[in-house]
């Protein structure tokens, strides 16, 4: 799917800079970083849903420890 993306001035100097020393392209860069994100979101999400679970499966002995 073919997307426009306006990057600022500053940010657009660098991937090219880190483009070059990586010898790879801006387009590149950007699909490793967009990739990247989404795994560390999913990973977040998960995390935070198993945190929940442990929360309301043990809330009870929380409360007991708070309370000692």
């Amino acid at each position: 799917m073919a997307m426009t993306v306006r990057i600022p001035a500053e940010l657009d100097a660098q991937l090219s800079e880190l483009a070059a020393q990586r010898h790879t392209s801006k387009h590149a860069l950007l699909i490793e970083a967009a990739d990247r994100f989404v795994r560390e979101e999913v990973t977040t999400t998960e995390a935070v849903s198993i945190a929940l679970g442990v929360a309301e499966r043990y809330a009870e002995l929380i409360t007991k420890l708070e309370d000692a």
